[in-house]
């Protein structure tokens, strides 16, 4: 249906309709603009919430002691994320949906502007030839009374006996003018509302149609802009809900995760001390001339109560600390002090083997300890691979560098490793003398049964660390304190020696086997020039086992179950853990 047609005689209607319209995008706007705001300050009272629950920096390690509090944890970090798809709704909604009503309000403007001043033009002109006709009928009807009354006095005239033939010629004469003149009126209005009835029916059949289909036009066209915006809305919604669901998914998962049992060990391993419960107290019989001394009774130190005494004093110091607050629910601050000195941040209070600790929180931080020259041990290794591959490099291509620049930090890193190897040593010395000791009451303690949790890891983790050469220590047995040590492999001047050093090295650690971490596809020639690497030729798929470690070589395995290193800036990798992003 057109509104040229059906609505021919509605110019002002249609004309207050469409500013209605472009009053409903402008209040469309300021609805969207609320709706972002709301949204902007969702997201960010609930991330202002989270900050204000979530553990400082001093308490983090604190709060993965215990499930439920690392869990709880887990929780805010995804109410976090929840929070940020909000500010993905506002933004999105402020960028894509308020941008385009903004647009269209403006074309809107424009072309009703356009529409309105065609449509006035068109009513002038109407308006115009409607003046014309009615001037020309005017002087029309002038003319015709002008006309008649001429007539009349020419009728009487001629009826007048008294009048002369001269008079009555004369009105005679002014009758045929006049009517000349009526009939020339005539003529001419005739002409003109012939003219305008043709102007009226192009008015009302061509151009006012013509201006009435464009207001339609850009109607429907903000209808129809209205409908995709807010489908658009909803669809920008509907894209984050993936995401919302997996967070909420995330706060199921952590609440799976909590598991009182856990927490329950895990109060034990923090707080245990490993000393035996006290003896019974000897009756002293004050009667006998001889007092019995308590100092050593029954394997019981004389200053046990005491040290029980000390603990009230020390309950009392922690509710002193705990109203200092500190923590989401300012729980963790009471064991402050003792746990700082267990971790080793008092180090000038603590001795060096922590034998000022309790038995069992001793064992712990002697393991952590050993944990920490193990990492820095690995560490200090990898580094020195990587000096050893590329002196190789050198050597082969004496272009790239003087290997001999390398030898003074080859030989600072062999000492470093030494004495690390030495330290660690140490600790382990401590470790084992504290486990060959007899407990108080003449029962030996196994320290693998108390602390199963912390050897088995430093065990794995003694394995995974081991030097080249260095058999790993398995995973189920207990380690051993001994003085004699492997050597990790040593800088050497001769270069044939340090060849073959390195590929010993290489060889012990291709027993255990590398897997495959990705594939990759060799971009130019490669001739193997030097022991420990493959040739290739261009195009060759291979798969990769190790990545570059900063020295400029990947190492790879042909499809001929051949392996070694090939130069990194010669071949194109994809890695697997690239897929599960």
């Amino acid at each position: 249906m057109s509104w040229g047609t059906e609505l021919w005689d509605q110019y002002d209607t249609i004309a207050t309709h469409t500013q209605k319209g472009i009053d409903f995008c402008e209040r469309f706007t300021h609805f969207l603009k609320d709706r972002c705001s709301i949204e902007l300050k969702y997201a960010s009272e609930l991330k202002k919430l989270v900050k204000s629950y979530q553990p400082k920096k001093k308490e983090e390690e604190e709060y993965q002691q215990y499930s439920w509090a690392a869990r709880f944890w887990d929780v805010l970090k995804e109410l976090h994320d929840l929070a940020g798809q909000h500010e993905v709704i506002a933004e999105n909604t402020q960028g894509q949906v308020m941008k385009d009503v903004q647009s269209l309000i403006s074309e809107m403007k424009q072309q009703r502007r356009k529409d309105l001043q065609d449509g006035a033009k068109v009513q002038d002109q109407l308006k115009e030839s409607l003046a014309k006709l009615d001037k020309s009928r005017k002087n029309y009807e002038k003319a015709f009374k002008m006309a008649e009354k001429a007539t009349d006095d020419y009728r009487k005239a001629d009826a007048d006996i008294n009048l002369s033939r001269a008079e009555v010629e004369k009105t005679r004469n002014q009758m045929m003018i006049k009517n000349s003149q009526c009939d020339e009126s005539k003529n001419e209005y005739a002409a003109q509302l012939q003219q305008t009835n043709q102007h009226q029916r192009d008015h009302y059949t061509q151009q006012m149609p013509s201006v009435f289909q464009q207001m339609q036009s850009m109607e429907e066209n903000r209808i129809n802009k209205i409908k995709s915006m807010v489908k658009q809305i909803a669809d920008i919604e509907r894209s984050v809900i993936p995401i919302i669901n997996t967070c909420i998914d995330g706060m199921v998962k952590a609440s799976d995760g909590i598991s009182a049992e856990e927490d329950s060990k895990a109060v034990i391993d923090k707080y245990k001390s490993g000393f035996p419960i006290p003896a019974d107290i000897p009756f002293e019989d004050l009667s006998n001339s001889s007092v019995i001394d308590t100092s050593n009774a029954n394997g019981t130190p004389k200053n046990s109560l005491d040290n029980r005494k000390g603990t009230v004093s020390d309950k009392k110091k922690n509710r002193k600390d705990k109203k200092g607050g500190g923590g989401l629910f300012g729980i963790f601050t009471s064991s402050k002090a003792t746990i700082n000195k267990i971790i080793g941040l008092l180090g000038e209070e603590s001795k060096e083997d922590f034998s000022d600790l309790p038995p069992n929180q001793q064992r712990k931080a002697l393991n952590r300890k050993i944990d920490e020259f193990k990492k820095e041990i690995a560490r200090e290794t990898a580094e020195r691979e990587g000096m050893l591959k590329m002196k190789d490099v050198y050597v082969n291509n004496p272009a790239l560098g003087d290997p001999n620049a390398l030898e003074k930090k080859i030989e600072e890193n062999a000492q470093k490793i030494d004495s690390l190897q030495a330290e660690m040593r140490k600790y382990q010395g401590y470790l084992a003398n504290m486990d060959a000791k007899p407990s108080p009451v003449g029962q030996r303690r196994n320290s693998l049964s108390d602390d199963s949790i912390s050897q088995s890891s430093t065990n794995m983790e003694m394995s995974q660390t081991s030097l080249p050469g260095q058999p790993p220590v398995a995973a189920n047995e207990p380690e051993v304190y001994t003085d004699e040590w492997p050597e990790p492999p040593r800088a050497i001047d001769d270069e044939e020696d340090h060849v073959g050093e390195f590929e010993h090295a290489e060889g012990d650690f291709d027993e255990e086997g590398f897997p495959v971490i990705g594939t990759c596809r060799a971009l130019y020639i490669y001739e193997a020039g030097n022991e420990g690497s493959v040739a290739m030729t261009e195009g060759e798929e291979m798969f990769v086992l190790e990545q570059d470690q900063g020295d400029g070589w990947t190492r790879v395995r042909k499809h001929d179950n051949s392996e070694g290193f090939v130069p990194t800036s010669y071949i194109q990798c994809h890695f697997y853990d690239q897929d599960e992003v």
